[in-house]
């Protein structure tokens, strides 16, 4: 049997730090994806935050929600607002803009005087309309 799970007690504990250790990295990522996605810091300024971040990256990833958790979060609400607006934009453009019910059944009717639908078609956009 392998040394790591000899007991009960010993698979929580190694399941309590690997737990620890994925919420850590999750931590470490969300800041550096954080930092690169902030257009506000200069270069040198990201640069200096990315050697804190890699080389220390347990002290780094505090000292950097420390600083900047605020602005983190700030941050990551206008993007989310932003992405909302542009999804509502597109939404609006695919739809178009729709007509009224009577336009929609005036259109249907020139298009069944010019012949160019049947009656029965003339009927089903018309209940389409008034739907």
């Amino acid at each position: 049997m392998d040394a790591i799970t000899n007991d009960f007690g010993e698979v929580l504990l190694w399941s309590f730090w690997f737990f620890i250790w994925i919420a850590a990295l999750v931590v470490w990522f969300r800041c550096l994806f954080d930092l690169f996605g902030d257009r506000s810091l200069s270069g040198w300024a990201k640069a200096g935050w990315a050697i804190l971040l890699i080389f220390v990256p347990w002290v780094g990833a505090l000292i950097y929600l420390i600083v900047r958790g605020r602005s983190m979060t700030e941050r990551q609400v206008k993007a989310v607002a932003q992405r909302q607006a542009e999804q509502d934009k597109y939404i609006q453009q695919v739809a178009g803009t729709s007509q009224a019910p009577a336009d929609q059944i005036a259109s249907a009717k020139a298009l069944l005087d010019a012949g160019t639908i049947t009656q029965t078609e003339y009927e089903s956009l018309k209940a389409k309309a008034l739907a």
